[in-house]
């Protein structure tokens, strides 16, 4: 069969991954992008190649991992390599304007947003945003950015401090608050072009949580990413029998951007909207979750990747000259 590649540089999030390639039977071999060559005289290996490259990458040190992934989609798309969210979708995983750009166009309803390119104008901006909105980085992950505003003089008072985060790309987003119905958010995960479950992830330790099998307590306020220890309850809990009408409409969108796997967010709002404000393509999955759903992520894209790398196989015996 022919073989996987892993594209990624965070090697805390690849041991599930692993697992289940090992598990399907599946030969693969991780690329592990922080730094290096490209040779773009080369060609490829055959294969199918799968990104998990990071909007957070910078937060590890990894300041080049991202130029250096779309530096060698590139060089893979021009050489017709099978791609998992390609040169394309992992523009869409670096910025959250592209993500909500892309699914208004498409007819989501999406929090009212202002991108703000640098410092200066975050404060006369936000004079024309409703209370409370929150704050985030276009170019994060781990919850970058996040932060609640219930008004302008705490918002004066983090622009001018010590406590303002540079976002790495230059932008923050002013985005209103969604009052959500209950206390959590619901996040639909896709594998290959099929629902795979929803989960929920309780709203009331912050923002934006990434449903990793791992978070310290520190993090677990902020809504960032968890990478450290497991806390006494989970945040996160599968979402049994959600069949709404947004998850045919989000595997129409995943199928028009080529994305092959991915997690989308959204808030059910108190007043009864339902609106999507985040796509993630290098999505993890959360143990509590998969024990409660009977079904595992992992292996899921395990699945997937292998049927695609079999298909790449039985079309070289078709097709040898291709």
């Amino acid at each position: 069969m022919s073989k996987i590649f892993v594209i990624h540089e965070n090697s805390e999030w690849l041991p599930p991954f692993a697992e289940a390639f090992d598990v399907e039977g599946v030969a693969w071999e991780e690329w592990y992008l922080v730094e290096g060559a490209l040779d773009l005289d080369a060609v490829p290996p055959e294969g199918v190649f799968y990104s998990r490259m990071s909007a957070s990458s910078h937060t590890r040190g990894h300041v080049a991992s991202k130029d250096y992934t779309r530096s060698v989609l590139s060089w893979l798309e021009s050489h017709g390599r099978v791609v998992v969210n390609g040169r394309r979708v992992v523009e869409m995983e670096m910025s959250k304007i592209d993500q909500h750009t892309a699914l208004r166009a498409f007819g989501f309803d999406v929090p009212s947003t202002v991108a703000v390119i640098g410092r200066h104008d975050l404060k006369a901006r936000a004079r024309a945003m409703a209370l409370p909105f929150i704050t985030k980085h276009n170019q994060g992950g781990k919850g970058l950015g996040v932060r609640r505003f219930d008004c302008l003089e705490d918002f004066d008072d983090y622009v001018d401090g010590s406590e303002y985060e540079h976002p790495v790309d230059g932008i923050t987003l002013l985005q209103e608050y969604l009052h959500p119905a209950g206390d959590y958010i619901t996040r639909v995960e896709i594998v290959g072009g099929e629902f795979l479950y929803a989960l929920t992830a309780d709203t009331r330790a912050g923002f934006e949580l990434c449903p990793a099998d791992e978070c310290d307590e520190a993090s677990a306020g902020f809504g960032l990413c968890p990478v450290d220890t497991q806390p006494a309850e989970s945040l996160f809990h599968w979402r049994e029998g959600f069949r709404d009408p947004i998850i045919d409409r989000y595997l129409e969108f995943c199928r028009y951007w080529g994305i092959g796997i991915a997690g989308l967010e959204f808030i059910e709002t108190e007043d009864r909207r339902l609106v999507t404000y985040d796509i993630n393509t290098n999505t993890n999955y959360n143990p509590v979750v998969e024990e409660e759903a009977g079904c595992s992520g992992p292996a899921a894209v395990a699945r997937y990747l292998g049927t695609l790398a079999r298909e790449l196989d039985a079309d070289r015996i078709v097709n040898p000259s291709a």
